[in-house]
């Protein structure tokens, strides 16, 4: 009997032809021509925090290596399995007195899942976490092992969608482990966006987060810091807002706004009170990243970092037609510009805003609208969370868009790693059968 696989979120679901627990490089490249072999397709899995179909796998499902024994500290330098998950990364690399520049706000995810789906935290004059990778090994369609270190390859693997290959180790530049001094505090809504370009600009890294139907914003200002430059957060302070409040409370307060959607304006402004008074410092990846229990959808788009404004408003107005009883925030991120070809932040200063919805809830008509709003300025959709963008309304936003097909079409010319999804987003290979 097939196993079942689903993703974090419950809306991706198949039964993969077997499941692989790779141990090493040589088992992944067995294993890819082994199922060229029978004809079956080769899906490398992540944690499955993708809400999207990009790594629901259809044939064989293959866990990458995944042994934090063989994560190397170099230097500056990390070389790590590509299944490792972020969480443990972080923790390895704090113990060699190392940290990442940048996270995004959950580390579930393995370290080849996120910088294949391009996850990018938020700062001005910061970027994603695949703009610190310095190398790779790579197994091609045919079972090909490749060691990249530079090149047009590099470019295009550093967000490769798991469209080129299957990833089994990745070589990213670390910076010394630094402390974040971390406010958050709720603002008049008006005052944060008036102030946004100034508050980007004045810290390392800025988000807020606004709950519809209501005139607040939770502000998040992280900066590096000394350990000792601030109070720190205990481990009763750290479960009350991340646990009772963050997740808990919080999943009573969705199921009270579904059963009662005339209560979701006054809910969410007590949400924004509640999730944002709180001032501490501690390990860069313990602010970063937070524990996220309540199930949810998610869509997220980039759009240049001077159309925040518009793309706000025009999200407001979304909201307020078709999410009367969301009481999920939205959230908005700024980063700087990078070169990875397939990264949503490719040459520009980018804007992220995101929707959520709980799992099992409609979905369609705000996520619909919302994405109207920011296609229209030209929105770059993330590649791991909802969308309905195809590979011709895709090409125009990237200039290397063609250039990335084109190495897809060489490295995989069988289609050994489509899936329906990659097929949408990037079209078939060329040489593919239907």
């Amino acid at each position: 009997m097939r196993g079942r696989w689903r993703n974090w979120a419950g809306n991706q679901r198949t039964r993969p032809v077997r499941t692989v627990h790779a141990r090493d490089t040589g088992e992944v490249a067995d294993t890819v021509r082994t199922a060229a072999l029978t004809g079956l397709r080769v899906t490398a899995l992540g944690s499955g925090h993708s809400f999207t179909g990009i790594g629901v796998p259809d044939g064989v499902a293959l866990r990458p290596p995944s042994d934090p024994a063989g994560i190397r500290v170099d230097g500056e330098l990390v070389h790590v399995p590509a299944g490792v998950p972020l969480r443990v990364l972080n923790r390895r690399l704090w113990q060699h007195g190392r940290a990442l520049p940048n996270l995004g706000d959950i580390e579930q995810q393995t370290v080849a899942g996120a910088v294949a789906t391009g996850t990018h935290g938020t700062g001005a004059g910061f970027q994603g976490i695949a703009a610190a990778i310095r190398g790779l090994e790579l197994v091609a369609g045919d079972g090909t092992v490749h060691r990249v270190t530079g090149g047009p390859l590099l470019d295009a693997a550093r967000v490769g969608l798991g469209a080129l290959g299957v990833l089994t180790e990745l070589t990213l530049a670390t910076v010394p482990a630094f402390h974040l001094h971390a406010v958050e505090s709720a603002r008049p809504l008006a005052e944060v966006l008036e102030g946004l370009d100034d508050l980007a600009a004045g810290h390392d890294h800025v988000e807020f987060y606004w709950f519809p139907h209501t005139e607040v914003a939770a502000l998040k200002v992280n900066d590096r810091a000394a350990e000792g430059d601030g109070p720190r957060r205990g481990r009763a302070v750290a479960w009350v807002g991340d646990e009772l409040l963050g997740n808990a409370g919080f999943g009573l307060v969705c199921r009270a706004g579904a059963l009662v959607p005339p209560l979701v304006p006054r809910l969410n402004a007590v949400l924004a009170d509640r999730m944002a008074a709180a001032e501490y410092v501690g390990r860069s990846y313990e602010v970063f990243c937070s524990p996220r229990r309540v199930r949810f959808l998610e869509m997220e788009y980039a759009v240049p970092r001077a159309a925040l404004p518009e793309a706000f408003a025009g999200l407001c107005a979304a909201a307020e037609r078709h999410a009367r009883d969301v009481t999920f925030p939205v959230e908005v991120r700024v980063l700087g510009g990078d070169d990875a070809w397939l990264s949503t932040a490719h040459g520009r200063d980018t804007a992220y805003l995101a929707v959520h919805v709980r799992s099992g809830r409609p979905h369609e008509a705000y996520f619909g609208a919302v994405e109207s709003v920011m296609t229209a300025l030209d929105g770059r959709p993330h590649w791991g969370k909802l969308h309905t963008r195809t590979a011709a309304q895709l090409r125009p936003l990237y200039p290397r868009f063609d250039d990335f097909v084109e190495i897809r079409d060489r490295l995989d010319p069988e289609g050994r790693f489509r899936n329906p999804y990659l097929d949408r987003v990037l079209g078939v290979p060329c040489a593919s059968p239907t």
